[in-house]
């Protein structure tokens, strides 16, 4: 259940922007504050004038989430996605900073690199996720960056980007007001919500439904 979400909610002087910055070089918190935040895009796969919108609403965090991620959406985009049946849209949830942090640097990474760098995120989670040290979260995020071909620079600035931190939050908080989300991982299929980790049967049996 999102059970920590108003604890992003003061997030413009809050703790979790502050938490972006007390572990990074302070020569770089200028540079990244100048950096303008821009409006936030959904990311999405397939095409968009496919039957079937699915819009899946998912944490970093979240275990279930990586098992859906690490164990059927392989299997749900060669089937559904890249046969031109199912439109898929991918929104963050952040029930924590590591969350949002991880958010942060796929989304740096670039559209054409973002679901890899969240396969590697999920295929990881256990690893970066768990660790108790704010500094060592994100020591480990850079390195999952760094593979998608961000430079150790490029990740300073992009967790230090408070204003784009900030927006995202805002769009999240957002977005599952206006869905009624409340909890991970949780599914629209053509606007109808259905929450909890699935197995390709039981998707495949949404889309066929919504077909």
């Amino acid at each position: 259940m999102i059970t920590r979400r108003k604890a992003l909610t003061h997030t413009a002087t809050g703790l979790v922007l502050a938490g972006l910055c007390n572990f990074l070089p302070a020569g770089l918190i200028g540079a990244a504050n100048a950096q303008e935040a821009g409006a936030i895009e959904d990311v999405t796969l397939g095409d968009a004038d496919a039957p079937v919108k699915i819009v899946e609403y998912a944490s970093y965090t979240c275990p279930h989430c990586a098992s859906f991620h690490n164990d059927t959406f392989e299997a749900f985009k060669r089937d559904y996605i890249d046969t031109g049946k199912v439109h898929f849209t991918y929104r963050e949830v952040y029930f924590d900073r590591y969350g949002l942090w991880a958010s942060m640097i796929a989304r740096c990474a670039g559209p054409d690199r973002y679901f890899g760098v969240s396969d590697l995120l999920y295929s990881t989670q256990s690893d970066w996720a768990r660790q108790g040290d704010p500094a060592d979260v994100a020591a480990s995020l850079k390195r999952i960056g760094a593979q998608a071909g961000l430079s150790s620079e490029e990740a300073d600035a992009c967790l230090q980007d408070a204003e784009k931190a900030q927006a995202l939050v805002n769009w999240y908080e957002e977005n599952v007001a206006a869905d009624n989300i409340r909890s991970t991982p949780s599914f629209l299929v053509n606007g109808a919500l259905h929450a909890g980790n699935m197995s390709l049967e039981q998707i495949a049996s949404l889309v066929e439904e919504a077909s």
